[in-house]
């Protein structure tokens, strides 16, 4: 089976919920990327081939298409159909919402995941607003990745009865970190952005050193609060119990889990209404052995058992959060127990292979879906010609 992964990026460090997709049970996939209507192809480069005035000709002599389509969806369309593709899925809603109308003509099903910022953003949400309830009607499931998220979109206009719970799970490979817990390291991982809030962590953090002095905290990714975190951590005193790596590698995260003797994250919902979906650095470091550190916040309740398997406190709680990775220095036999739980919890309910599993079924049903819809007509076709002859 053909399948079409549309994205608005082709890699982007901080999506590789996205990239997992590609190993999908079953399908054939053409990664389509470029923006919310894509323009590139994965392996092939540019949609838009041959010189501009070809290009711009063979475009408007498509009278069928010429009122409808932009330059963009003309190719996508024209891709899609070359390249026989049975299924497309989009990835966020807004990429969902702006592949509808080609999707409709090629008359493809439609599976539309939303990831968080798509389903939380004020602006966003407004700007989509007629087009989500297209999206609704016309997608054949609309999966979420929180039971938060769920809530939110049926409240915008999404019938129950199309969403689909299936959040994302972590590489099968963090499932071999064993860690150590001979260091008194934290690690936190993700972008620097209103909603991960990392200045919180900084600030929580500041408060565990008043007690564990050689304490660390290890803190990887990128983004427009880096400069700001930096700066704080200065003003704080404790810039030299604090790392700033930048953007961490798979491999490098798994060698961090290693030292660390827990994951900390404090998510919160940004001014704008942004939230998280269900962050992927939580089912890692979970997956890998290390309790969690965390908040109320989006999906985290939904993998992380507060009090077993990890501690989340109020979104804005520093001074929780600072007692939560306290305790977890004071009591390292909990915080063992606590890693260890986790990592048998997200094995049975939130595994990678459960989640591609389930989305193989999805696209499968809805291709089915299909030309099942497609033979019934044929049959009813050939049943009211039979009476009419006869």
């Amino acid at each position: 089976m053909n399948l079409a992964i549309l994205s608005p990026a082709l890699n982007a460090y901080s999506e590789t919920f996205i990239q997992v997709h590609k190993q999908i049970p079953g399908a054939k996939v053409f990664f389509y990327y470029g923006g919310l209507v894509p323009k590139m192809l994965e392996g092939e480069g540019s949609l838009f081939t041959g010189d501009m005035i070809s290009r711009m000709r063979r475009f408007l002599n498509e009278k069928f298409l010429r009122s409808d389509f932009s330059f963009e969806e003309y190719y996508l369309f024209q891709s899609l159909k070359k390249n026989k593709i049975a299924c497309v899925l989009a990835e966020y809603g807004t990429t969902g919402a702006s592949a509808l109308k080609v999707c409709r003509k090629n008359n493809l099903p439609l599976v539309t995941i939303f990831h968080g910022f798509d389903a939380s953003i004020k602006s966003v949400l407004e700007e989509n607003k007629e087009a989500y309830q297209e999206l609704f009607s016309y997608s054949r499931k609309i999966i979420v990745v929180s039971k938060a998220m769920e809530t939110r979109l049926i409240h915008l206009g999404c019938p129950p009865d199309k969403i689909l719970y299936n959040p994302y799970g972590p590489n099968s490979a963090f499932f071999n970190v064993h860690p150590q817990r001979k260091c008194q390291t934290f690690i936190g991982v993700g972008r620097f952005v209103d909603k991960k809030a990392p200045y919180y962590t900084l600030l929580a953090f500041s408060k565990v050193l008043s007690k564990y002095p050689r304490a660390r905290l290890v803190i990887g990714g990128d983004g427009p609060l880096w400069n700001s975190c930096i700066n704080l951590a200065r003003y704080l005193k404790i810039e030299n119990n604090v790392v700033f790596p930048g953007v961490i590698t798979p491999e490098l995260l798994r060698q961090y889990f290693t030292e660390s003797v827990a994951f900390v994250q404090h998510s919160i919902t940004a001014e704008n209404g942004d939230m998280e979906g269900t962050p992927v650095g939580v089912l890692e470091a979970s997956a890998a052995g290390l309790p969690v550190v965390s908040t109320l916040h989006a999906g985290i309740p939904d993998v992380i058992i507060n009090g077993v398997t990890g501690f989340l406190v109020k979104e804005h709680d520093v001074d929780a959060m600072a007692e939560s990775m306290i305790k977890m220095l004071d009591e390292p036999a909990l915080a063992e127990e606590m890693g260890l739980r986790g990592r048998e919890v997200i094995k049975k309910h939130f595994s990678l292979s459960r989640h591609l599993d389930i989305l193989s079924e999805v696209i499968k049903q809805s291709v089915y879906k299909k030309y099942n819809y497609k033979f019934l007509s044929h049959c009813l076709w050939i049943k009211i010609i039979c009476s009419l002859y006869y």
